[in-house]
């Protein structure tokens, strides 16, 4: 109300101006009846006469908003689409893949040595052109860390000589083999358990993000209602200190109050009209800040609704442990971790040992100068190798590394087992620090009643003269501090709740999992 007085007060004077000004406007020289009509609506059409019905808006709503646009969601977004598509790349990377290879043509010219038939070689002029058509299928075998391939070729070679072109093909119709290292290290057997555990994580680490999201909104929201409130306690302790100088001024010209008193009256009024003036910047800039983290535009206008929390929410401690240890990504980098450093050890030991690679192949082949009969009758071709690798003199290189490998493997377990038991802690915290807040908003509240009730009945017994001017001070001062308080015991409930949510993704306004669809977050 006092904030719309003001509004209106501004608005008459700069009323009365422009109102003087066209009056004299009027009376120096005849105005014809459209000018009139013309100068009335530019003069409402003025920037600042016209004020913007302020929006109200909802703690829910300004969480709604900043979950589809503050930059710390779009980031959060991004970051899951990254980890999704890492995720998806590795599942594909264990399917078939089908390949086709063609070079259409390769052309070359050059001069090569070319043996004669007594032996001798000459320089000679040379011109081919060579074709191929590849089509394979492949495919990765995780269990054993090996390959297997089918393809089917085709090549055509052209050479050009001084008066004829000789033309031959070579076919491949089928070919089969395989790739198979023995003994070393098999980097799918880990993969298979961590990269879904990755996966898995960084989903629940987006949903911790959004839920700090809530928390950041809150945090934007009960500062501006912070700031709102003291503007409000501030216009009304200006308009109550202006009208209580006024009285004790007529007292002191009565000589029934001493200069003292009024002079700490008047020091009063003069102080609370310096804190409307602070009070009111520092909401525009709280305005500012919500509204950037918000992304809306700056001219919005907005009118915050204090969120009252529905009585009678309690969590459980063993509830949010389990669902904590179920849903957090913390959790679950705990179990990463662990499958990491064993596969380190794993790794060290492998690569320092007797190692073999095994490739065999086999397919049918022919060539021909007609293509026809480049697949009559093919003549079979196999491949076999066998590569072995065998340590013998490292200086404890490998020893080295298993040792290191073992050592970090120590140190990761000891450090996860003490931050497992630290995490549950926290968790446990969490939930007495939500459920002790219920009991100081209810204190908060009714002294906020109290403070309110003590004010009036002693600003009432000082305009009788029953108290002095301290004693109402001491009043207003317990007044406007345990309206504050109240505000800060709210900003603390909704604060612990979302952080409760944070720690245990679970909703226990709802009784439901805190989840989010991967396919809907790549379709925005």
């Amino acid at each position: 109300m006092n904030r719309l007085y003001l509004l209106i007060r501004k608005f008459g004077y700069v009323y009365m101006n422009y109102h003087t000004c066209f009056m004299k406007l009027i009376c120096s020289k005849p105005v014809m009846k459209k000018h009139y009509i013309l100068l009335i609506i530019l003069l409402f059409s003025i920037p600042g006469l016209s004020q913007q019905t302020p929006r109200t808006i909802t703690l829910d709503q300004a969480i709604d908003i900043a979950l589809d646009q503050s930059p710390t969601a779009l980031s959060a977004r991004h970051r899951f689409r990254a980890s999704y598509w890492q995720y998806r790349t590795f599942v594909a990377e264990y399917r078939p893949k089908l390949n086709l290879d063609a070079t259409l043509p390769s052309l070359n010219r050059s001069i090569q040595s070319i043996q004669q038939d007594d032996g001798s070689f000459v320089f000679q002029s040379s011109e081919s052109a060579n074709s191929s058509l590849d089509l394979s299928l492949r495919q990765k075998i995780g269990f054993t860390g090996g390959e297997i391939f089918l393809s089917s070729g085709l090549e055509r070679l052209d050479l050009f000589l001084n008066d004829s072109t000789v033309t031959s093909y070579l076919s491949s119709p089928i070919n089969i083999g395989f790739s198979q290292p023995l003994f070393g290290f098999n980097s799918y057997q880990w993969d298979k358990d961590i990269v879904p555990l990755e996966y898995k994580e960084a989903k629940h680490e987006y949903i911790e993000t959004l839920e700090r999201v809530r928390l950041e909104t809150a945090n934007y929201f009960f500062a501006v209602l912070q700031a709102q409130m003291t503007h409000q306690i501030n216009l009304m302790n200006q308009a109550n200190n202006d009208t209580l100088y006024k009285i004790a001024r007529g007292r002191y010209n009565i000589g029934t109050i001493a200069e003292n008193e009024l002079l700490q009256l008047e020091l009063r009024l003069l102080q609370s009209n310096a804190d409307v003036e602070s009070s009111a910047l520092d909401l525009e800039n709280k305005l500012f800040e919500l509204k950037s983290y918000l992304r809306l535009p700056e001219e919005d206008s907005l009118n915050l609704e204090v969120p009252v929390p529905e009585t009678g929410m309690v969590a459980t401690a063993d509830k949010a442990i389990a669902m904590a240890r179920e849903n957090r990504s913390d959790a679950l980098a705990f179990d990463r971790r662990e499958l990491e450093a064993r596969m380190e050890v794993n790794r060290a030991k492998r690569e320092s040992r007797f190692s073999m690679n095994l490739y065999a192949q086999y397919g049918l082949t022919q060539s021909a100068a007609v293509l026809s009969e480049a697949f009559d009758d093919p003549s079979e071709s196999q491949q076999l190798t066998v590569g072995i690798s065998v340590p013998i003199i490292d200086w404890g290189l490998a020893k080295g590394k298993i040792r290191m490998a073992e050592s970090n493997r120590e140190l990761v377990l000891s450090n996860v087992e003490q931050e497992r038991i630290d995490f549950l802690q926290q968790v446990r915290y969490q939930v007495d620090q939500f459920n002790m807040q219920a009991n100081q908003l209810r204190i908060a509240a009714k002294s906020d009643t109290v403070a309110q009730k003590r004010y009036n009945v002693t600003k009432q017994r000082y305009l009788i003269g029953k108290i002095s001017v301290t004693e109402l001070n001491i009043a207003q001062e317990e007044r406007d501090n345990s309206r504050l308080g109240y505000i800060r015991a709210l900003q603390n409930y909704w604060r612990n709740y979302y952080r409760l949510r944070q720690e245990t993704l679970y909703d226990f306004e709802q009784d439901r999992e805190i989840q989010v669809d991967p396919e809907e977050l790549l379709e925005n």
